[in-house]
């Protein structure tokens, strides 16, 4: 049964269809008198949107009411006459063997998504060889060495699931449960393990999307200094390089001089803060422990556990198969490649 996006409560209908799938009526949550689902009316665009923003609602409507809820105008309330035919049935998304099979074709694609972020990291810091006669033996080196993080990606990831489910597990088992007297939560009645391995996946779109765009848009630090930050490293000496810093600022831009805010705002210089480090661990886990809040519906500190369990299994995985992915890697000494791809995984 789908469940209210707003209370969570179970409700039989999300909306009814009159004429056709296109003319539809939302229908009124019973507890807590809001629409029961109105993303059932969004297109995948505003769903992917939200889920890359962390809304709660939209993690309900895909994991528990995705293709339920629809009922013609003028069918009785049996639960035969629940299926509408302009919907997708319900069996696309809520059959187990289903939703395992799309748990693997959308984590096969974000595994080769991860897999070309940290192949475009490792080879950046390496570069392309500037003889035209070693560019074919570098593209099948590189060639190589992508499919060597693929297959890492893959071990790295599978072990992070395998270590959330279980520490989910042991999580719930220790929980108490509701007595009979009290109401049983809707996400706790419709809550499936096959759960966990997606949520994962639908909050690491987060992550991965800003770590596409930063393995594309580098940032430069020494490009973008400020006047004053160059004056507070010793640049007083040289006007021009003052100057020429100076030229390329908006000419309404602020500049600060106070010694405490240039301190501050040096923290967040590339060559001091690994912009990628924070998005992966400290957004990524975020992410990831917020969903866990979504499908568990349980207190943050027990999905913190969950996550912190999780990320120890990816790192003893990491350490395993680091060597195996920085040989013949090709861009460089494999030595400095295997700590480079470890460094990247580990929180």
């Amino acid at each position: 049964m789908p469940i209210c996006t707003s209370c969570a409560t179970p409700t039989p209908y999300l909306y009814t269809v009159y004429d056709s799938k296109y003319n539809f009526r939302l229908e009124q949550c019973m507890h807590c008198q809001a629409f029961a689902d109105p993303y059932v009316e969004h297109d995948t665009l505003t769903l992917l949107l939200d889920l890359i923003l962390l809304k709660r609602d939209v993690y309900r409507h895909l994991l528990y009411n995705r293709g339920l809820g629809a009922r013609k105008a003028g069918d009785s309330s049996k639960a035969k006459d629940r299926e509408d035919t302009h919907s997708p049935a319900p069996g696309e998304h809520h059959d187990p063997k289903a939703r395992w099979w799309l748990i693997l074709k959308l984590g096969f694609a974000l595994i080769c998504v991860d897999a070309f972020i940290r192949w475009t990291y490792i080879s950046s810091n390496y570069g392309c060889p500037n003889d035209i006669a070693q560019i074919a033996s570098w593209n099948q080196a590189a060639l190589e060495g992508f499919l060597r993080i693929l297959v890492g990606c893959f071990f790295e990831t599978a072990a992070f699931h395998a270590g959330v489910v279980l520490a989910c597990y042991l999580v719930l088992k220790l929980l108490p449960k509701p007595g009979q007297s009290a109401p049983v939560s809707g996400i706790r009645e419709q809550f499936r393990y096959s759960h966990i391995p997606l949520t994962l996946l639908y909050s690491s779109l987060t992550k991965l999307f800003l770590l596409f765009c930063l393995s594309i848009w580098r940032p430069d630090g020494a490009k973008y200094r400020a006047p004053s930050v160059a004056q507070e490293v010793g640049d007083d000496a040289n006007p021009t390089t003052t100057s020429s810093a100076a030229s390329r600022l908006h000419p309404n831009a602020t500049v600060f001089t106070r010694p405490l805010i240039v301190a501050a705002l040096e923290l967040l210089d590339e060559d001091k803060l690994d912009r990628q480090w924070v998005v992966r661990n400290v957004l990524g886990g975020m992410a990831a422990g917020f969903g866990l809040r979504v499908v568990l519906d349980c207190h943050p500190i027990f999905t913190t556990i969950i996550i912190l369990a999780g990320w120890l299994v990816k790192t003893a995985v990491a350490s395993f198969v680091s060597e195996w992915v920085g040989t013949g890697l090709g861009f460089g000494g494999d030595k400095a490649a295997s700590e480079m791809w470890f460094a990247y995984s580990i929180p």
